[in-house]
């Protein structure tokens, strides 16, 4: 199966409006069944991957690194897949209670950056990363379900110029074709842009931040900045870490009655993230009932309201199964009119973005 493709930013880098995201393999997912999604995924002209060093999700040390691992294993089992995919993964930032990576390091230094590099591109049983993304910032910002900054919390880390000057590095040597980062910022994304310019140092392609029915905040100045900056969207958490799959709309995220391989579900320290606040489940609830009333699934509802949306380049869909998958896919011709449009508007007016 064939798919059109977009370009990233200003790179050569052209991918499918579907990206597969790995996160759950390893955890969910075993190495066998992960293989199985991946030469499903080709087949269906999915051919863009992204993954993590950190993964799998939720982290641990006891999979640090495994989803990275399982897709090595894939690449060296499959001839020619390797050359098949536009492969992406990242570099973890600062420690965020994670004392095996890189020792619980309040910073992420040169010197660190490109030992993840070298680390992951021997994981993945690859010569070159096309994209290497910075997971989420150095220095203090708003991130994970921060409403708010705060400058109290600023102390000294790596600057943007030299984390760019690294990956400059890593383009030079080699290793890395482009950079991205992730859960990033209007001010972030202006001052690498502004840096790369300045000082002929990677321009980054990509920004990788939430995007769906429950977490539009992306919308409130971030779209026009990639906008004018042309740097492209790939937006994760479609479904809300599954709110808006329609599986919580009557058990809730905990319970006899609650889906049992169900992430928020199963897994309670996702539930104390924001995708776990009681009002995002509220608010996913009237999206999914939204859906029900216009003759379409939950699924393809929030999957439709991505796919079609001028602020995003690709979506990254996570699945456990290949049914999973080609369901995600198939919603890639679901249509929405104008009144669903309306009404998911009206919606988002009256409970703004609960999962921000």
């Amino acid at each position: 199966m064939t798919m059109k493709t977009v370009a990233l930013g200003t790179s050569d880098l052209k991918v499918p409006p579907i990206c597969l995201g790995t996160m759950t393999f390893g955890e969910q997912v075993g190495q066998d069944d992960a293989h199985a999604i991946l030469d499903r995924s080709l087949e269906l002209g999915v051919n863009f991957l992204d993954t993590a060093e950190m993964y799998a999700v939720p982290p641990k040390a006891a999979t640090f690194g495994a989803t990275e691992t399982i897709l090595g294993h894939w690449f060296a089992k499959r001839r020619g897949a390797r050359q098949k995919v536009v492969l992406a993964t990242k570099v973890a930032g600062p420690s965020r209670g994670m004392p095996w990576i890189r020792g619980g390091s309040p910073d992420l230094t040169p010197d660190d950056i490109v030992a993840a590099c070298d680390a992951s591109l021997k994981r993945l049983q690859t010569d070159v990363i096309d994209l290497y993304q910075i997971h989420w910032p150095v220095r203090n910002a708003p991130m994970f379900g921060m409403a708010y900054f705060d400058p109290a919390r600023d102390k000294p880390v790596t600057s943007i110029h030299d984390q760019l000057d690294a990956m400059a590095g890593l383009v030079k040597a080699g290793k890395i074709r482009y950079v991205g980062l992730s859960n990033e910022t209007p001010y972030g994304v202006a001052e690498f842009v502004r840096l790369a310019e300045q000082h002929g140092l990677p321009r980054v392609a990509t920004v990788q931040n939430p995007y769906c029915l429950v977490n539009r905040s992306l919308e409130n100045g971030l779209d026009e900045v990639m906008h004018r900056l042309n740097v492209s969207l790939l937006a994760y958490s479609p479904l809300g870490f599954g709110l808006l799959t329609g599986k919580y709309d009557t058990s809730g995220l905990t319970g006899a009655d609650a889906p049992a391989e169900g992430r928020l579900a199963k897994f309670e320290s996702m539930r104390k993230q924001r995708w776990g606040r009681p009002e995002a489940l509220v608010a996913a609830r009237r999206y999914n009932e939204l859906a029900r009333d216009s003759g379409l699934t939950p699924v393809q509802l929030a999957l439709a309201f991505c796919y079609t949306k001028w602020q995003v380049a690709s979506t990254i869909i996570g699945v456990t199964s290949i049914a999973q998958l080609e369901e995600d896919v198939q919603a890639l011709a679901t249509t929405l009119t104008p009144e669903v449009l309306s009404a998911i508007d009206a919606i988002r007016w009256d409970m703004r973005d609960p999962a921000l």
